[in-house]
């Protein structure tokens, strides 16, 4: 899509304004609305008319956009036990198989709900052909540079995808392979996190801005008014795999400390982009405060904020007011039947968007920031 037409989509009217200052929800209120949506993707998720946008990709469970709700519906089973059968029953449907491809970061993340489910009622055969799979990516470890040469002239794949040369990979497969890696005990899969996140970060990674690229091809490219093009939900995806590598990660690990300094620069830059109606803009630079809403990048900024005030990793009078607004501007794009709306539809960069457009990974990035916020919540009553 042409940044003109951009501009010019991303003029739409937004949603009814936001109050000034909205108050922390009760924590049963958070949950009931966390659940709301979960029971209406659950009851949807073969319902292919809910988004007609939708790639055919979408109807491979283990592909990264269902996968996204699959690993945040862990989050909420831990809250709430009767999420787990649609787990466990995925997980044996499915074998406990990772995607197709061989060293595709999309295809790693559904081992983060077949991890939970070893731990959770399935036994160490549920992560025995994940084993095998990040055996034969160890082996055969990709040495391919990270720019990103696409395939052929227009198109969003490129070679470089057998390492983390987008930012989106660094939700998908560094949270998996931690995991792994506190599961087993072999330290080889921790080791590969480590080595190629400092590779990705290096080369995708704005100090300048304190926002990442979505990939090489972006570098030098802007907006209409000159700006620089940071994703939203391209940020989002590393805002979320940071807090998924933290939750793993020792306090006493040595390595610890790269992620948190990381997170912390991050949300000190994006807490400054939030909108006065709670939201964040597709593209992240932009300050027009007619930008239409976009839920899920909104959703994982609000996910990292949550989690972060909680763990004592941000400051809570900065970062929990952008939460709270961030939380209420989520609920008010859900609709009455608890389908979550303005969800931006597959992409690599900034696009246009609409109240009716929905996506399990939206569903997904709403589930991480309604049991983030529900724990935040808690902890305040409780103190």
């Amino acid at each position: 899509m042409s940044l003109s037409l951009f501009s010019i989509l991303m003029t739409a009217p937004a949603v009814a304004a936001a109050p000034a200052e909205p108050a922390m929800p009760q924590p049963a209120a958070i949950l009931a609305d966390t659940r709301r949506v979960a029971d209406w993707q659950l009851a949807n998720r073969t319902n292919w008319a809910t988004m007609p946008a939708a790639r055919k990709s979408v109807r491979e469970v283990r592909d990264w956009q269902q996968a996204t709700f699959w690993v945040a519906l862990t989050e909420l089973a831990n809250r709430d036990k009767s999420y787990a059968k649609p787990l466990l029953d995925l997980g044996r449907t499915e074998q406990w198989q990772m995607g197709d491809l061989p060293f595709h970061a999309d295809d790693q993340l559904i081992g983060q709900a077949w991890l939970w489910a070893a731990q959770n009622g399935a036994g160490r055969k549920a992560i025995a052909p994940m084993r095998a799979y990040f055996d034969h990516v160890l082996a055969n470890r990709p040495t391919i540079g990270l720019e990103f040469i696409p395939v052929a002239p227009g198109r969003g794949t490129s070679a470089c995808t057998d390492r983390w040369c987008w930012c989106d990979a660094l939700f998908m497969a560094p949270p998996t392979m931690l995991r792994l890696a506190k599961a087993t005990g072999d330290k080889r899969y921790a080791d590969f996190v480590h080595a190629e996140w400092k590779a990705t970060t290096n080369y995708l990674f704005d100090p300048s801005e304190q926002l990442y690229f979505r990939d090489s091809r972006f570098f030098d490219m802007r907006d209409a008014r000159g700006r620089k093009l940071f994703w939203s939900r391209g940020n989002g995806w590393v805002m979320g795999g940071l807090v998924r590598v933290l939750q793993v990660l020792d306090r006493t690990d040595p390595r610890r400390s790269y992620y948190e300094t990381l997170f912390k620069k991050m949300a000190a830059k994006i807490v400054t982009l939030q909108k006065a109606d709670g939201y964040w803009p597709a593209s992240l630079l932009d300050d027009d405060p007619g930008t239409p809403p976009e839920t899920s990048g909104t959703a994982f900024f609000t996910y990292a904020f949550a989690w972060g005030v909680d763990n004592g990793l941000l400051d809570r009078a900065t970062y929990e007011p952008a939460a709270v607004r961030g939380w209420a501007a989520l609920g008010r794009a859900v609709q009455p039947d608890g389908m979550l709306g303005w969800v931006q539809q597959v992409g690599d960069r900034p696009d246009s968007v609409s109240a009716k457009e929905t996506q399990f990974y939206g569903s997904g990035a709403y589930l991480l920031a309604g049991t983030a916020m529900y724990d935040l919540a808690k902890k305040r009553i409780k103190h």
